[in-house]
This record gives C-alpha cells, structure tokens and sequence, in this order.
C-alpha cells in the first residue's frame, strides 16, 4: 500500500539523519496526524505520542498496561519504542461513532486515510485482551467488526474502504476498470480481506462472550462471503471480478483482461491480489487458502452456536474441507534442498511458484494466524526455505536481514517478516535476535516502518504505519506475558 507521496517524507528523514541534527531541531509532523517523529533517538526518550488531548481514541485499560510493560522493561530504548508503538492505532487512526444507535469505528490504516478490512482487523486484534476491563474499549473493537460487516455488504471483493464522514475522501482509484462504487477506496480481490473480519469477530466473541454482534449484517456479510469464496473457485467460468489499472507498475493491474492468469477449478479460491495489494502470478495464493479453511471453520461454529443456523454453518465447513483437500493435493513441492514445503502460489494445472511475500498471510506467518501447528514438519522446511536466499525476496545487508516482495522491490526488508519470524519461534535466541534486529532499524524514529534497506535502515518506507506499529507493540506484549521478560531486558540497544 506505498503511495508515491511517502517518497518525499522519508528522503526528509534521510537528509535529516545525515545532516546529522539534534532531534528537536528536526522533528516532522506527519500530514494529517498529529505523531512527532524525530530522526535520531532522544537521550531522554521522550514520548512521540500525540498530545493526550489530540488522542483520537483513549483507553484506560491500553494506558494501564504501557506503565505495566514500560515498568518492567530495562532497556529504555525499547520501552520507549513500545510506548510510540503500541497505542499507536488508537492515537491516530481510530474513529469511532454511533451509528443508529450501533457501535462504528473507522480505522484508518495510517498514512493513507481508508480502512483496509485485513489492516483494520490487524490493527485493533491486540487490544481485544484487554476488552473486559475497558467498555469503551469494547465498543470501539465491537463498532470495527460492524463497520466490517458493513463495508463486506457494500462490495466482498473490495479491500479498502472509505469513511463515509471523510470531508476530502481519497478516490483516486475511481478510474480503476472494475466495478467501483463510491464507498470504495480500491477494489483489489484478496481473499484475506474477507477472513480477518471474521478472525477478529471471533476472538472478540471468545474473550468478551459479547453475541450481539452477530445480528442480521453479520448473516448477510457471512453469505456473501460464502458466495464470493464459491465464486473464485471458478468452477462456472470466471466469475463476476476483473481488475485493470492504468499504471507503469505490473503488479498493479492483472492481464488477460483483468481476469488475471487462468486456474484449472480443484477446490482452491482464486485471489486476484496478494495482501501486498500486488497481482497474484498464479491465483490460488495458498497462505490466503490456508487462511479461508479456518476462517470458515470460525464463521461455521459461530453460525451454529449463535445464530442456530445448522444448514448455513454446514456450507462453511464443507467448503473449508474442500479447500483444506485441495491445498494438500497441489500446495506441498519435494524440494531438492529442504524436502516438503509450502508453494506460494499455484494454478491447478501442476504449475506452482516459490517465494513469500512479507505481508500478513504469508507462509511464514499461517502459525501466527493459527491456520497451522510450528511443529508442522511440512511449515518447519518452508520457514527454512522462506528465511534464505533460495526464497527470492529474501534480502540480507549490513543492517538486517528479512523478506520483502515486489510491492517495494530490491532490498526493501519489511520489519513485519521480522516480526513473523518472532511469532512464529520456538527459540527464545532467534525472538530476541528479531527485536533486536528491530530496534536497530528504526532509523532512531521510535517507530516501525513499511519497509527498510536491508544495508541502510535510514531508508525507508512511509513513516507512519499504524499496523506495522501495533504489531511491533503486540509482540513485545506477548514476551513479556509469556515469561520472557529477562530475555528482553538483556537485549542491548545502540544510541
């Protein structure tokens, strides 16, 4: 999701570290926010929170729990990262409302001011812990999963949404040769958009016991899902979605068309798009699959429980069992070097292509996202695979090393992937590597980043993305609640 407009702010950034300037004397706010960045680390760790009276959304119980971890955490470079980072979706992309009477929270991704439905559902998943002891909270979290039913209502193949109370909304894809409607931000059919609303409904539902949300939209959302899922396994012609763009970027459009490149219909769901918003090589993307087969599992046990509709849950289980047999027939590759693993990305037709891509489904991630045991023999040789430079978007330098993808291109490390591979680890020297590693390339801001050079951290890619930033704060919060606290605070930081 880069937009050439973030080019500018980060050269800014560039030239500031260079210059080689006290923090104060260069410190940017970004467009239409209120975060401070400053482009070199503050020997008095200096809050870079918005003003509590600019705070777009408070919540006591997020409040409680960065004095919790700051309190805990030695190394003050990290505690001050966690603090910039954690509450970052709340500070400055939240916007929560009542809509006839109903919760509705607009969450904007960052720097760009639309609501993605996977980003949105990344965003606030790790506050969701701390709902039972915030009702203000939980109705925010609560006001996101129906704001998400209703943007699936509006159009299940779109992946980013506008706010409907935006004064300047951002259509600049409006001459997209696709189905687009005013609504709409961009219209890339990606299979994800439609499971992280139902992942996040669920984990709400499961923590908070909170059924309500699960009225008439949610039914209405949940057989559209089913039936654009149907859809995309083209097993009648195509379907209703083609996509082309006027644009020099490959990616960013699909040939033949705008069908994209032919499947032969085995059970897989074509995805048009990667959750990079990069064009699919061949469409049936497998993390996304693997993602759909739990994801339908979740809507199944919610439908039958919640809403008594048996004959609607058993549509979601048959088929995420389909698609679960299907990726076990044309997903798996004997490689020559690593023995079994996971394809990228394959056709049907006995094509498949190797790599992974930085963003939230990919190989590494599907334990994060719970759609595969880390002890999976078959995930454990792909997570071999991915993190090496046989993986083609695998970049390695002076800084850090990491998977990118062609959304940014050569040597662009995505701290995400980074953030990954700490999720996904059973080797508490290889989590600590990873924060260590991301510490080290914040470019002394405090913040993540969309992307960095892999030989240079000081560039890089869109100053403020609040997914990127929550998740960064989610992870140190699992360490900490998992026991790891000593393992964090004997990481060193560089001033």
């Amino acid at each position: 999701m880069k937009r050439k407009k973030n080019i500018g702010l980060c050269a800014v950034a560039a030239a500031t570290l260079l210059m080689g300037g006290k923090a104060a004397a260069h410190d940017i706010t970004i467009r239409k926010d209120n975060t401070v960045v400053s482009y070199n680390v503050p020997t008095d760790f200096k809050s870079n929170r918005p003003p509590v009276d600019q705070r777009l959304f408070k919540s006591k119980a997020v409040e409680s729990e960065i004095v919790r971890i700051k309190k805990m955490i030695k190394n003050p470079k990290l505690a001050w990262m966690f603090e910039n980072c954690f509450p970052n979706t709340l500070d400055t992309t939240v916007r929560y409302r009542k809509t006839n009477g109903k919760d509705d929270t607009v969450v904007y991704t960052g720097d760009i001011h639309a609501m993605w439905l996977r980003d949105s559902g990344a965003q606030v998943w790790p506050y969701v812990q701390l709902a039972n002891s915030d009702p203000e909270l939980k109705a925010m979290l609560a006001g996101v999963i129906r704001r998400q039913f209703k943007c699936i209502i509006i159009d299940p193949y779109a992946n980013a949404f506008l706010d409907p109370h935006d004064p300047n909304p951002d259509h600049q894809w409006m001459s997209d040769m696709t189905d687009m409607k005013l609504e709409l931000h961009e219209r890339k059919w990606e299979i994800d958009s439609l499971c992280y609303p139902i992942r996040l409904a669920y984990h709400y539902w499961k923590t908070t016991g909170d059924a309500s949300i699960f009225d008439e939209e949610w039914l209405q959302a949940i057989e559209l899902v089913l039936q654009t899922f149907h859809e995309q396994q083209r097993k009648n012609g195509n379907g209703p979605y083609k996509f082309q763009r006027k644009t020099e970027r490959q990616l960013d459009t699909m040939n033949n068309d705008g069908w994209g490149n032919p499947v032969n219909p085995v059970g897989l769901i074509a995805s048009a798009f990667r959750p990079s918003d990069d064009a699919t090589t061949f469409q049936f993307l497998v993390p996304s699959n693997f993602f759909a087969v739990t994801s339908l599992r979740k809507a199944a046990e919610i439908l039958a429980t919640v809403n008594k509709k048996p004959e609607l849950a058993e549509k979601c289980k048959n088929l995420a069992q389909e698609v679960e047999t299907a990726l076990k027939k044309y997903a798996i590759f004997n490689h020559p070097k690593y023995g079994q693993i996971y394809a990228f990305e394959v056709d049907g037709f006995g094509n498949q292509y190797f790599m992974d891509d930085a963003n939230v489904p990919s190989l590494l991630a599907m334990p994060y996202l719970g759609d595969m045991d880390a002890n999976d023999p078959i995930y454990q040789n792909t997570r071999k695979y991915v993190w090496s430079k046989d993986n083609p978007y695998f970049f390695k330098g002076t800084a850090g090393e990491g998977i990118g993808g062609p959304h940014i291109g050569y040597d662009m490390i995505w701290p995400m992937s980074i953030m990954m591979k700490a999720f996904t680890s059973r080797d508490e020297k290889e989590i600590q590597r990873c924060i260590k590693l991301l510490m080290d390339t914040d470019a002394g801001t405090g913040f993540m980043h969309e992307s960095f050079n892999k030989d240079n951290p000081e560039k890089f890619t869109r100053a403020w993305f609040a997914w990127q930033n929550t998740l960064f704060g989610e992870l140190i919060l699992k360490q900490v609640n998992e026991g790891r606290i000593d393992m964090i605070n004997a990481i060193k930081y560089n001033l």
